[in-house]
């Protein structure tokens, strides 16, 4: 009998996403274990594999789709032997489990392959009695959220049905208040809109909660770079020499260097609840990412424990398959820590956000050539200015000095990273 496919509960936070992109069409045969779709959540944009094998009868719930709840049936699968005609057999389940804001037009999703579910004029009505304005559920809730006057839009759906798109381009055509007051506020000139996707506004809220939340304070130190510029080098013609590909980056010795040094200052490697603060026993490290869809944590779990090589090799992976929307929940979920490294830009200095529910946050500059005193006369060094943001609801003024001092020791005497 046919197979629903149901939208799997990612991780343990996940409740909603949206369908990214279906790697199969209607038709098509499918194996057990192999990527079918995309599902945005909050974070990442990861690939759901099929549970069982057939052929992809009927797509429910198109791509593009937003806000699609856990154990949505968001597709049909049929077994060997049968035929479009036979999801008849999972109407009912379709009809009871489906939200109809999982569908942003109905005849799309009959059009998909969906032919044989019975859409009555009943289920068509329910989404049309407002004023009998036919709009989709999706529309009314943007036109709703930025207060459109549905009855001002000319819908382009089957007879006359106000779509997602068509509220979306009253909302460019400045019908809403908000657009129409910023719009009197905007510059004059051409401009191109970008939409939103679902990262980068669950981004924008974080960091704004982050900021307006969290008590921040920051604390930077310089550190002397040659010797651990001279340490790498040394290791990558080693590698090179004994034909290895592995290339450690200066990156690698900075998550080495603040593994231990949150080792040397458990206090630092905490996060805040109302009730207890939290001190975690595993030293796990998040790299930012910068992809095209926003900013990813990916984490190097047990940082401490693991060689310049692992780390370089980790992170490398990481950060590919963060660019290629590869990640699982749990390689960017947790950490106790954060590196935000903007240094290969030739960015000075600067400060970083808190990821919380960390308490700190590395923030890396370039390395570059500057003039210091040393032995009481003047001398040329490459410098790294590194400044700390810190939440001092969990992690007071001294603790995160004494990060800074420890991390600084080990860039500037980079043989105590070459073991572990």
């Amino acid at each position: 009998m046919a197979i629903e496919i149901r939208l799997p509960a990612i991780d343990a936070d996940f409740e909603a996403g949206a369908i990214a992109s279906w790697h199969k069409a209607v038709g098509d045969s499918i194996e057990k274990g192999e990527v079918i779709v995309d599902v945005e959540t909050d974070k990442a944009v990861v690939e759901v594999e099929a549970s069982d094998s057939g052929i992809l009868g009927s797509i429910v719930v198109p791509a593009g789709t937003e806000d699609v709840a856990v154990n949505t049936v968001i597709g049909v699968l049929l077994e060997a032997g049968e035929t479009i005609g036979d999801i008849d057999g999972a109407e009912p389940a379709l009809k009871q489990d489906t939200p109809l804001a999982a569908v942003e037009d109905v005849s799309q999703a009959i059009s998909n392959g969906a032919a044989a579910i019975d859409v009555t004029a009943s289920v068509i009505t329910a989404t049309a009695t407002d004023g009998h304005l036919f709009a989709s559920p999706l529309a009314r809730r943007i036109a709703e959220q930025h207060e459109i006057d549905l009855a001002t839009i000319k819908g382009r759906g089957p007879n006359g049905r106000i779509l997602k798109a068509d509220v979306e381009q009253a909302l460019q055509d400045g019908k809403s208040p908000q657009a129409a007051a910023a719009a009197a506020e905007a510059p004059r000139g051409t401009f191109t809109t970008i939409p939103n996707s679902k990262v980068r506004k669950v981004i924008a809220r974080r960091l704004t909660e982050a900021k307006q939340q969290i008590p921040h304070f920051y604390l930077t130190v310089d550190c002397e770079l040659d010797a651990l510029l001279g340490s790498r080098q040394q290791i990558n013609e080693r590698h090179s020499t004994n034909g290895s590909n592995i290339k450690v980056s200066v990156n690698d010795f900075i998550v080495k260097a603040a593994a231990l040094a949150l080792l040397d200052v458990p206090a630092a490697n905490a996060s805040w609840a109302e009730d207890a603060i939290r001190r975690y026993d595993d030293i796990d490290v998040a790299v930012a990412v910068a992809t095209a869809n926003g900013l990813i944590t990916p984490v190097v779990r047990q940082a401490d424990r693991k060689s310049l090589d692992d780390i370089s090799i980790e992170v490398k992976n990481l950060a590919s398959r963060a660019n290629n929307g590869q990640l699982q929940p749990d390689e960017y979920k947790g950490g106790g820590f954060t590196i935000s490294n903007l240094g290969m830009y030739g960015i000075k200095e600067f400060s970083a956000i808190i990821n919380p529910p960390q308490s700190c946050i590395l923030a890396i500059g370039a390395g570059e050539k500057r003039p210091i005193v040393r032995d009481e006369s003047l001398a040329i060094a490459t410098m790294m200015s590194c400044t700390l943001s810190v939440d001092h609801r969990s992690v007071d003024g001294a603790v995160g000095a004494e990060f800074l001092q420890a991390f600084k020791q080990y860039i500037e005497a980079p043989s105590l990273l070459l073991h572990g």
